[in-house]
């Protein structure tokens, strides 16, 4: 778990091999860009260095795109770094998002060697139909594979990533992959449903009717098919769609959740900082356009696209937010950062959904249930202040 004083860094690697049909996340398919982009982003490093004062980094996390596609010379270059720029604790949690397809036995190795202590792998399927439909790179097999290769070269925490909800899925289907899953013995596992996002080949294809994505009710019935099997296989449901062996945790993911500070590098990225205190935060993201980035760090400015100040309201609301999808909300921590617990009616209805079972108070901690996760975001809006 990470400590309050604690705070994460994130790295965008913004290049993909093919760009899924599913992801709005900025990528280009072309690598062309590789060394000017690296350039850069030790340029926006160096220029964040004023952020890291007083201020221990306990998670890195490299994300995409896909930073598999980095060599073990050019993650170094970025791990450097960052280790020249940051205080980041001997025992930080470092993560590499991995795609199978895009990495050997050799790379993997030379990625430990590096420091990197986490995989999070890309699987979303075993199912090759549904692999293709999704328009991934690798086969069923090859993420077998890599999952192997990944233990081999010294890998002691593993994730598995998975997509469910495909359009026409049935139970049998999705058991298929989760059973598969399982059997790779992970660390951990991330299941997501599959949100038709806008200005992505998918939605296009359900414009054109194409394709049609399943029934909520089917929807539903697949997520609580997903928690019951991996409770049931000694997963930790921790977040609404991340489940955990003990101590297996991802930090950096739950450090997003619990309301810390991280910094957030590449195009497109996002990052939250605020200082001693709640009565006001700063969020800003960066151009999403790697030419524009590099043009922009060239020239030594940040490549900032956007920036606000978040004010103690959305604060909290945040908080509630982000703690009914985790942990559930710690009302003494709230009352202490904010000065305030939660408004009369906000804690009425905390009572009701105990009564109802969909949270349960548990030391002081509101979290919800089983039944309450599947009603998650209705009931954040209706705890809204």
């Amino acid at each position: 778990m990470t400590h309050p004083s604690m705070a994460s860094l994130y790295l965008h690697i913004p290049f993909c091999e093919r760009k899924c049909l599913y992801c709005d996340f900025y990528s280009i398919e072309n690598s062309a860009p590789m060394e000017s982009f690296l350039a850069s982003m030790e340029r926006e490093i160096a220029l964040s260095a004023g952020y890291g004062a007083g201020t221990a980094f306990d998670t890195v996390f490299f994300g995409g795109g896909t930073p598999s596609l980095l060599s073990p010379a050019q993650l170094e270059r970025l791990l450097s770094r960052l280790h020249a720029t940051f205080d980041i604790v001997p025992e930080a949690e470092v993560t590499l998002e991995t795609n199978p397809g895009t990495v050997t036995l050799e790379k993997l190795a030379a990625y430990r060697a590096l420091g990197i202590n986490r995989l999070s792998i890309g699987v979303q399927s075993f199912r090759e139909e549904e692999l293709s439909f999704l328009s991934r790179i690798h086969t069923g097999r090859e993420a077998l594979a890599c999952v192997a290769m990944a233990r081999r070269a010294g890998f002691e925490n593993l994730s598995i990533d998975l997509i469910y909800s495909l359009p026409g899925q049935t139970p049998g289907q999705w058991e298929e992959t989760l059973r598969r899953a399982i059997g790779c013995a992970p660390d951990h596992i991330s299941a997501y449903s599959l949100i038709v996002e806008d200005n992505t080949p998918l939605a296009r294809m359900v414009a054109a009717r194409q394709v049609s994505p399943n029934p909520a009710e089917a929807e539903a019935g697949l997520y609580e098919q997903t928690m019951t099997t991996l409770e049931e296989h000694g997963f930790d449901h921790y977040e609404v769609s991340n489940y955990a062996r003990p101590g297996k945790r991802s930090r950096h993911n739950y450090a997003y959740w619990s309301h810390q500070n991280y910094l957030a590098f590449g195009p497109s990225a996002h990052a939250f900082w605020h200082e001693a205190g709640w009565e006001t935060a700063a969020r800003w993201s960066n151009v999403a356009n790697i030419s524009t980035y590099n043009e922009k760090l060239t020239r030594g400015e940040l490549p900032v696209a956007f920036r606000e100040t978040v004010d103690a309201r959305q604060l909290m609301n945040e908080r509630i937010f982000l703690g009914l999808r985790s942990d559930g909300i710690d009302l003494a921590r709230f009352a202490g950062d904010f000065g305030t617990g939660l408004p009369a009616p906000a804690r009425a209805l905390a009572d009701a959904l105990v009564r109802e079972r969909k949270a349960v108070m548990d030391a002081g901690v509101l979290r919800l249930t089983r039944d309450g996760f599947l009603l998650c975001d209705e009931i954040a809006r209706r705890l809204m202040i």
